[in-house]
């Protein structure tokens, strides 16, 4: 699957070291090892130590690692980690509010994935989603709500934090990023309401979601998968223009096909790829 298509980013404890090569194993198109919120304050420097023996052990090993936030008293020694070491190979950064915070991980010469979470990380989002380094954006949906003191599980909640989903995929497109991925989906026993939940992003233009279990990987990735009649179309559609010799828009059915529509066929295509 290309590199730029995340459907699924899981993460593990740093903490929890026994656990890295079984997220590894476990199908996500990206694994973060997280050394914020699982990770209690005691082992915070535990947590980089574990992680540089994986990677040691393991050179071919490609990780994400979600550093504290800007505030913490660790976040600019989780950054020396990460610039340090080859095996990571993207820096999540949470409680993202400025640009300012972004350009300090970029010091890392690493990819950086924001986490908007907060209402000044929303209102600057225009800043943060141009700011150099950023390859894409995510939406820490329940952080929000409890900064925005949003009353979770109403119409109401659910209404605001879809604007703010908006907003991040809006920016995300007027900064060329990379798709967006959703916020995790806290209930790890409820596959039907992570499926709902992922088609929902899915529909509002995000690429996936981030996830706290193993067993939420295939959901997710059953979740955006194409239709068999979605692929069958994709294919119908790149084949005539194939056999269209480049031309800029011809018919299919009776319908016009021009380059935006082709654009969508690749996508799906691609999103079906192994």
């Amino acid at each position: 699957m290309p590199p730029s298509i995340v459907r699924s980013a899981l993460f593990v404890p740093g903490s929890r070291p026994e656990r890295f090569a079984k997220a590894l194993a476990a199908g996500a198109d990206a694994v973060i090892v997280d050394f914020e919120d699982a990770v209690e304050e005691p082992l915070k420097r535990q947590a980089r130590d574990n992680l540089a023996a994986f990677v040691q052990d393991n050179p071919s090993a490609a990780l994400w690692v979600r550093v504290n936030a800007p505030d913490h008293a660790e976040h600019a020694a989780d950054l020396v980690f990460c610039k340090q070491h080859s095996g990571v190979v993207g820096v999540l950064l949470p409680k993202v509010e400025t640009p300012a915070h972004v350009a300090a991980v970029w010091e890392t010469g690493k990819p950086v994935l924001p986490i908007i979470e907060s209402a000044k990380g929303l209102l600057a989002l225009a800043s943060i989603a141009h700011a150099p380094g950023v390859e894409r954006l995510s939406f820490g949906g329940l952080d929000l709500a409890l900064d925005l003191n949003l009353n979770s599980g109403t119409q109401a909640a659910q209404m605001f934090l879809d604007q703010a989903r908006m907003s991040v995929q809006l920016h995300s497109r007027g900064a060329d990023l990379l798709p967006p991925l959703d916020g995790v989906h806290p209930a790890i026993g409820d596959p039907e309401g992570l499926h709902r939940a992922i088609r929902h992003a899915y529909d509002m233009g995000y690429g996936g979601a981030l996830c706290i279990h193993p067993g939420q990987v295939p959901v997710i990735h059953a979740a955006l998968a194409p239709s068999a009649d979605d692929l069958s179309w994709a294919k119908r559609v790149v084949d005539a223009s194939t056999a269209a010799n480049g031309a800029g828009a011809f018919q299919l059915d009776g319908q016009m096909v021009d380059a935006p529509v082709l654009l969508r066929a690749k996508r799906l295509l691609a999103l079906a790829a192994k």
